[in-house]
């Protein structure tokens, strides 16, 4: 081969590697670990990376009311995990708007200040667990890897990289991650009345068939269970209370809230927390237009 054919041949494969240099993806960048007490992990472009949270939800523990016994479980376990204990992966499940997302939100409110911080997961991302956990291991700082309205449809393998990174990785957790997960559903995956027929009958004993035992050995890798439960109408109105003390309505004209906070609750079908804090919110803006609630 001449010299001018060897220029050429390196010449092409300059431009074909330019090309390529153009179509695939660039290196995350650096996460600012500064910039934020928590992040969004994001796939933008085949690229995934740490996104910072500019705002974060600034509801407090104290601001959560109805599941004292929720609130003191998984606060003492989190307690616990910053303090360098042993401390367990939380799944929240239950209720809808009961306040199991607030929770973790609060939580990061309540304990920034001693290193603790926050990375959302959603669940189509979850096969990025290994790589957010080798991210995370080397930080000095300790995280919960949140992972909100948690569930799986029939045929799904997501649940695969959950599980490892709950504790079947042959690598091992990182003993600065714990991982917390909210859930309509227990075991995170539908039930159903099929999969109450492969079971088996030995010596005595029931053994449930396979589908029903891969359900329930995901939801089991979570070492702390909190159930939370629709709330009745006096909690559901202590709830809507506390939120207009927040909102700055003044008591005479709180007092008088309780017939339209019920009233909103019936159209809305539901005695949530999320529910008595829209309410709240409705109502204490009209009082702050002028216009008679």
């Amino acid at each position: 081969m001449g010299m001018s054919e060897l220029e050429s041949l390196l010449a092409r494969a300059e431009r074909v590697l330019a090309r390529l240099e153009a179509v695939l993806p660039a290196p995350a960048p650096a996460t600012d670990w500064d910039a934020a007490r928590a992040f969004l992990w994001r796939r933008r472009n085949g690229r995934a990376g740490l996104q910072a949270v500019a705002m974060p939800s600034a509801v407090r523990l104290r601001d959560l009311r109805g599941i004292d016994e929720q609130k003191a479980r998984i606060d003492r376990n989190t307690r616990q995990f910053l303090a360098g204990r042993h401390a367990n992966n939380v799944l929240l499940t239950g209720a809808r708007g009961s306040g199991k997302s607030s929770l973790v939100k609060a939580l990061l409110n309540e304990y920034a200040n001693k290193g603790l911080r926050v990375v959302e997961v959603d669940k189509t991302d979850l096969a990025d667990l290994p790589d957010i956990m080798e991210l995370l291991a080397a930080r000095p700082e300790r995280f919960i890897v949140y992972c909100d309205d948690l569930s799986f449809e029939e045929g799904e393998v997501a649940y695969k990289a959950l599980k490892s990174a709950l504790d079947g990785s042959v690598s091992g957790v990182a003993d600065n991650v714990l991982i917390y997960a909210t859930s309509n559903r227990r075991h995170l995956m539908p039930e159903f009345h099929d999969e109450n027929r492969p079971v088996r009958h030995a010596d005595g004993e029931i053994h449930p068939g396979e589908a029903v035992e891969e359900k329930v050995s995901l939801s089991e890798r979570f070492g702390l269970w909190l159930s939370f439960y629709p709330f009745d109408q006096d909690a559901y109105l202590g709830i809507a209370a506390h939120w207009l003390r927040v909102f700055g309505v003044p008591e005479a004209r709180a007092a008088g809230a309780r017939q339209e906070a019920l009233q909103w609750a019936l159209m809305r079908g539901s005695r949530s927390g999320r529910v008595a804090w829209q309410f709240a919110r409705d109502f204490a803006g009209r009082a702050d237009d002028g216009e008679e609630p």
